[in-house]
């Protein structure tokens, strides 16, 4: 038996959605992080 049109979609919309093509997103402390270990990094220079 075939699946639902429902399910076909569901299942093919949950793949989209998981699709991450450039990698992880960041969160905003990480990027924070981030940015003031190099500014401090920069200034001891």
């Amino acid at each position: 038996m075939t699946q639902s049109q429902r399910q076909r979609e569901r299942q093919w919309r949950q793949r989209k959605e998981e699709q991450q093509p450039h990698g992880k997103v960041k969160s905003f402390d990480q990027l924070a992080a981030e940015a003031g270990k190099t500014e401090t990094d920069n200034h001891n220079k």
